[in-house]
């Protein structure tokens, strides 16, 4: 053997083994997708997205991971959009290997890529889109926050039975969210509340932002309680629109108006607002008030619903892979569907339904002082039905 051929063996005989260690290396992460707008108008809430489950792997792989590895997130910006959404899809499973996925983004983008990642069998869980297609899609589909009908049924609950309200007017967008909301809405009144009326209903274009036209109907109505839907960047608009104009009936939104970005929209007119929601800032449990506080530490402004959400998404996947021993598409799904009394930001999720619809409390925060509080919760079974 020549000297160049020897050297190129010895070489050879060192190389191999560090190629394999890498192989090895690559192979230990164990990969989540996560899909958030990170830019365009829904960017507050997918920044928040990304900062709430990034702190939940960094938390996580300090504590020593899942299965003895460490977890990889995944992060691609969705910007909201459907198409955008499917094409990023397909990037996570085929180039990326994801092992399970975090939905979070809005309903379009997450309903377009719900059946990519069934048909995958990749276990995906929607952290607070609401249209009811998301866990239609299939058995590796779940969902952590509530159905919109879920969420309009308990604005009209707290409109009802804690605000006393026997007139009651709604506005919400012309859209599936806007619309399913409302919906929940009317059926509690016509199953709960027949002596309450709904004086009138007022649909705005999804892009609008003067909605004086709107609520001058509403006003001539003298409305007790008006429900509105829309997310912070409609919502903000709404309740300073409505207090210059003499409104003065309490409002009821929903969750696509948990933001604090909506104080810096509505200031003062934001103070007595109401919303139903999946996170209490109240809460007493020491591992809620700790990333609460950390977040706002962290990036010098307070988390809100969808980043907890998510949060919590992503430990049910975590949980999943726990339980299930190995990363096997159908043991973690079914280590999914059999979660029970799981501890999560969002509340104590006793489980999913058949359909894989959560099932956990509606949380009711009101302003105060600038800031969502504590006003009640709804737990009565037949009002968080995911029906």
């Amino acid at each position: 053997m020549t000297f160049g051929r020897a050297f190129r063996v010895a070489v050879l005989a060192l190389c191999v083994p560090a190629l394999f260690a890498c192989a090895v290396g690559a192979e230990e992460t164990i990969k989540i997708g996560l899909l958030a707008p990170l830019t365009g108008k829904a960017a507050d809430d997918g920044i928040n997205v990304k900062n709430s489950v990034e702190m939940a792997v960094e938390k996580l792989n300090a504590e020593g991971g899942v299965l003895g590895r460490q977890v990889e997130l995944v992060t691609y910006d969705d910007r909201a959009e459907p198409k955008d959404a499917v094409a990023l899809a397909h990037k996570l499973i085929e180039q990326d290997k994801i092992v399970g996925f975090v939905a979070g983004s809005y309903s379009f983008p997450t309903r377009a890529v719900a059946p990519i990642f069934q048909e995958a069998r990749v276990p995906l869980v929607s952290a607070y889109a609401l249209h009811p297609d998301i866990t239609k899609a299939g058995d590796y589909c779940f969902r952590n926050g509530f159905l919109g009908t879920v969420e309009g049924r308990g604005c009209a609950h707290v409109a009802v039975k804690m605000l006393g309200a026997k007139k009651i007017a709604l506005i919400h967008a012309d859209n599936d969210f806007g619309r399913t909301l409302s919906e929940g809405a009317r059926k509690y009144v016509e199953t709960y509340a027949k002596d309450v009326t709904i004086v009138h209903e007022a649909v705005y274009p999804f892009a609008e932002k003067d909605y004086s036209a709107y609520l001058t109907k509403i006003k001539a109505e003298n409305p007790d309680v008006i429900i509105a839907s829309g997310y912070f960047f409609q919502m903000g608009p709404i309740l300073k629109q409505a207090r210059e104009m003499g409104i003065t009936a309490k409002i009821v939104g929903e969750e696509g108006a948990d933001s604090p970005i909506l104080f810096n929209i509505a200031g003062e007119a934001a103070e007595g607002f109401f919303i139903v929601t999946n996170l209490d800032r109240d809460d007493k449990r020491p591992f809620v008030q700790e990333y609460l506080k950390q977040y706002k530490e962290r990036y010098g402004i307070d988390t809100c619903m969808v980043g907890a959400s998510a949060y919590d998404a992503f430990l049910i996947i975590i949980n999943g892979i726990r339980t299930a021993g190995n990363l096997e598409p159908e043991k973690i799904r079914d280590a999914i569907a059999a979660t029970k009394d799981f501890d999560g930001m969002t509340g104590v999720i006793k489980g999913f339904t058949a359909e894989r619809e959560v099932v956990k409390p509606l949380q009711v925060q009101v302003v105060k002082d600038g800031n969502f509080r504590y006003y009640a919760v709804i737990d009565d079974p037949e009002l968080i039905k995911q029906d």
